[in-house]
């Protein structure tokens, strides 16, 4: 072996790049720079043991460039007859020991994804799909009809490496996710999941953070035909395309999350497993009434995960008729100040606007919502306070019976508020009897956007309801931003040079006295 590849940890990368690539082109061009491939296998393998030896992505791209060539040159095929012997041929063997060089070359590639430096592990990703899908194209088996032939055991080795339970692979299964576009990709991925579920023991969570988020990143759009399939070799004959077979990945879809509804759960697993289940797997399941018991369970958990899982008991409600005779009640447990920080406040909204949507509610239930919202907005941050501010407006205006919580009849105010926040039930608050004193508290509060949305019960009520949608995204610096934008505009400006330090031309003042 030359001395070029062990003295390469003291090259720049530039350099040591370009002395790889020449090396692949050299073998390439001549089959007596055999060597080349070796040197450059035997280089990545340093790399890989010793971090410090060389760096990765050279060698990759080295290998990727020679094995680009070998695959499309049909240069590892064997070319095996029905009842004949293998012949020995210098040519049959030089094939066969390419063969061999690119199977020890994918070891190693696999082996790159375990990396320390996020780069390099995603390059290796890169490198293996890129060959995985060169392989599919132009097989390295000998196939008399020049059908594609999908590399399924390879795509199995690296869908293992990614769900790894030592270390969290988020950067590469993002990466990954752009592959799975790919419809044989997808199909494939589907179909080994269920084999690379661990069953029979409870997961670590690096492993169950890992498994959830390739089945997010492996999305299914249904049952309907798509007319533009794409494929890794998008050159064969539409007649040998292979279609998307939505039965099969939905079967499979049933027995991967079987297991996971199985596997014990932290918190931070729990809040990911519920996402993912509302976002991806809720859809494709055969039973979805089955997960009753862990939503139900869920709903006891407080926080986030309280609130995933009650969208989605009202996703099996509206959808699959469950019936829950207490929503409203733990709809109304869950406006708590701990809701506004979280990430997920936005669905909270969402769906509180579509349970109140009905005009046929009781009155005195819908009133136990718009007053615990008014006491909320006392200790919610700024851009919550509008929110809550215009979702009150909007269920008054649907509900016109509730104006009497602004036109109290002790003239809008009431000496002692009957309303009770610690009640659960929301019939049993007295809201109906109370009136809306908080918001009325805020028209004097001292972000002019909050103040000026509070002074809708002052004025009369639009005849279209407000859209959330506006004031949901709003942040605390675009309130800022938009009281500086307001203030800025009447600013006073100065059209006269001034002459003094102090006072302007034409006071008064300075007929008698000079200011220096």
């Amino acid at each position: 072996m030359s001395d070029e590849i062990s003295i390469s940890n003291s090259l720049p990368n530039k350099v040591f790049s370009k002395q790889l690539k020449r090396k692949a082109n050299e073998f390439l061009s001549s089959r007596k720079n055999a060597n080349n491939l070796v040197d450059i296998i035997q280089g990545l393998e340093k790399s890989i043991e010793d971090h410090n030896a060389a760096p990765l992505i050279p060698s990759l791209l080295a290998l990727e460039i020679v094995f680009t060539e070998v695959l499309k040159n049909r240069g590892m095929v064997v070319e095996i007859q029905p009842l004949k012997p293998k012949e020995n041929s210098p040519e049959i063997q030089y094939r066969e020991w390419l063969r061999d060089r690119y199977c020890e070359t994918y070891e190693l590639i696999l082996k790159s994804l375990y990396a320390e430096k996020a780069s390099d592990s995603i390059q290796a990703l890169a490198t293996a799909l890129n060959l995985l899908a060169l392989e599919g194209k132009y097989p390295v088996e000998y196939i008399t009809d020049s059908s594609f032939l999908f590399p399924s055991s390879k795509l199995r080795s690296i869908l293992q490496c990614l769900l790894s339970s030592e270390r969290s692979n988020t950067h590469l299964i993002s990466r990954f996710q752009e592959f799975t576009a790919y419809h044989d990709v997808l199909q494939h991925s589907w179909k080994f999941l269920p084999g690379l579920t661990s069953r029979g023991q409870i997961p670590n969570d690096v492993y169950v953070d890992n498994y959830l988020n390739l089945i997010n990143a492996m999305p299914v759009e249904g049952p309907q035909e798509d007319n533009n399939i794409r494929l890794l070799c998008d050159s064969l004959e539409k007649s040998k395309l292979m279609t998307f077979d939505y039965q099969a990945v939905r079967k499979n879809i049933n027995k991967s999350w079987a297991c996971v509804m199985h596997w014990k759960h932290s918190e931070a697993t729990h809040q990911k497993v519920l996402t993912v289940l509302l976002e991806r797997v809720l859809p494709h399941l055969d039973k979805p009434l089955t997960l009753t018991d862990f939503l139900m369970d869920s709903l006891d958990a407080g926080g986030a995960i309280s609130l995933l899982a009650f969208q989605g008991v009202f996703t099996l409600i509206q959808e699959h008729n469950l019936t829950y005779p207490f929503i409203y009640e733990k709809l109304y447990s869950m406006f708590e100040p701990e809701i506004f920080h979280t990430k997920f406040k936005a669905r909270l909204f969402y769906l509180a606007d579509l349970f109140l949507s009905s005009t046929h509610l009781p009155e005195a239930l819908v009133a136990a919502f718009v007053k615990r919202l008014a006491r909320l907005t006392l200790v919610a941050p700024p851009q919550d306070i509008t929110i809550c501010l215009y979702f009150i407006g909007n269920l008054i205006i649907r509900h016109p019976g509730l104006k009497r919580l602004i036109c109290h009849p002790n003239g809008g105010q009431v000496i002692r508020d009957p309303f009770i926040m610690d009640e659960r039930d929301p019939i049993k608050s007295n809201a109906i009897e109370s009136s809306l004193w908080e918001i009325s508290a805020l028209q004097s509060h001292g972000i002019p956007t909050i103040a000026t949305a509070a002074k809708f019960i002052s004025n009369p009520l639009p005849t279209i309801e407000w859209d959330l949608t506006q004031v949901i995204g709003i942040t605390e610096d675009d309130i800022f931003d938009q009281a500086i934008r307001k203030s800025s505009k009447a600013a006073f400006l100065s059209f006269d040079r001034p002459t003094s330090m102090f006072l302007p031309k034409g006071d008064r003042t300075q007929e008698f006295w000079k200011l220096f």
